[in-house]
């Protein structure tokens, strides 16, 4: 079975575990602020404050924002939950605008219908290895006196016009399994706020600037040192590991482009780190997974419930109109796509899906379309 995803981890993510455990010293220390200062250089900004868990990223950052009830954050809801938990967490409450059909991100021309006088903040989210329009993202902020929150999660190593993920406004990194770099789990806030960075690395460690001294409500979000281990091993990684992925999507791509189906678009001025490949099939995405599936290539669905649609988003009233997100969430699937993923796997996903395709296409034969184009 060719699985969706495989971290590239091996003898020397062993040895840099078994360095951490000789030394005795396996809670934060040495490790994660090493980490931390080159993910910063990393990310050409001043601060990379570790936690264990993007999720508790992206809640670190909108705590240390003073967001509360009453306040407002424009995000997207084809994203995974943890953008919107974050938000509600502190009381704020989400505001959904559409997606690009295209790209699967965020749409800025329909941000500021989204505006209100309760708006604190704009959470754009970098899905699938690509970074949203940032210049157009930012010159709205500005415009309303807001502050971008980049859910940059699923972006490590991605650019915008030479711009890495994650050094617009505040950036929220996921270090999990499935990440481009892992360290099993964890994540990282990056950040130029002296005063945000400070407050966040008081928050994550139960308030405490020195033992017993509890400065602020705080919780236990610290790395471990064995993760942060992992972590260091996988940014050497990163830059080839990246070029691979890109590889085999460029592989994907030829394989694929004269089927009636929507690839992955990116525009100029872009570079994707294809966290995931994924493409638009349209209404029957869920036979043609599970005929891949069938013949041993296992696929993605991200994500098949949009947050505007879970169960305890609408408890709370939340409601929006998302016809790009709806047609993403019913027509699109993620191909395997990971750095060691060999030539004959990939032309078995290829061969599958075109099969798959065939057999499942519209009568009429006409390319397949995931959103409104508005």
């Amino acid at each position: 079975m060719i699985p969706l995803s495989r971290p590239d981890l091996g003898l020397e993510e062993i040895a840099a575990v078994a360095e951490v455990l000789s030394d005795g010293m396996v809670a934060q220390g040495r490790k994660v602020a090493e980490l931390e200062a080159r993910w910063a250089a990393y990310c050409e900004v001043k601060h990379a404050v570790a936690l264990n868990s993007g999720t508790a990223a992206l809640m670190s950052i909108f705590a240390g924002l003073g967001l509360g009830p009453g306040d407002e954050v424009v995000t997207v809801s084809h994203t995974f939950n943890a953008t919107v938990s974050s938000i509600l967490s502190t009381g704020a409450t989400p505001v959904f605008v559409d997606i690009e059909p295209d790209t699967y991100l965020m749409n800025a021309a329909r941000i500021e219908a989204a505006i209100t006088s309760r708006t604190r903040a704009i959470c754009p989210v970098s899905l699938f290895g690509m970074i949203p329009d940032m210049d157009a993202i930012q010159a709205i902020a500005d415009r309303h006196g807001l502050t971008v929150v980049e859910d940059a999660g699923q972006a490590h190593g991605a650019l915008y016009r030479g711009r890495r993920a994650g050094s617009f406004g505040y950036g929220a990194f996921s270090m999990y399994g499935t990440a481009n770099m892992t360290t099993g789990e964890g994540g990282v806030v990056t950040t130029n706020d002296d005063r945000l960075a400070d407050w966040i690395r008081l928050y994550r460690n139960h308030g405490m600037r020195g033992r017993h001294n509890h400065e602020i409500l705080g919780y236990n979000f610290r790395m471990s040192e064995i993760g942060a281990a992992i972590g260091l091993v996988q940014l050497g990684k990163l830059e080839a590991n990246t070029a691979r992925r890109q590889a085999i999507a460029r592989r994907y791509g030829e394989g694929l482009a004269d089927l009636p189906i929507q690839l992955p678009a990116w525009p100029d001025g872009r570079t994707h780190a294809f966290n995931q490949y994924t493409i638009g099939v349209g209404s029957e995405r869920d036979r043609i997974v599970a005929e891949l599936e069938s013949g041993g290539v296992t696929c993605g669905v991200y994500y098949p419930i949009p947050c505007h649609r879970q169960a305890y988003v609408l408890e709370l009233g939340i409601e929006a109109d998302l016809p790009n997100t709806d047609a993403a969430a019913a027509g699109s699937m993620s191909l395997p796509i990971f750095p060691s993923l060999g030539e004959a796997e990939q032309d078995r996903v290829i061969e599958g899906l075109r099969a798959a395709v065939d057999r499942h296409t519209p009568a009429n034969g006409e390319a397949v379309a995931t959103g409104t184009g508005q």
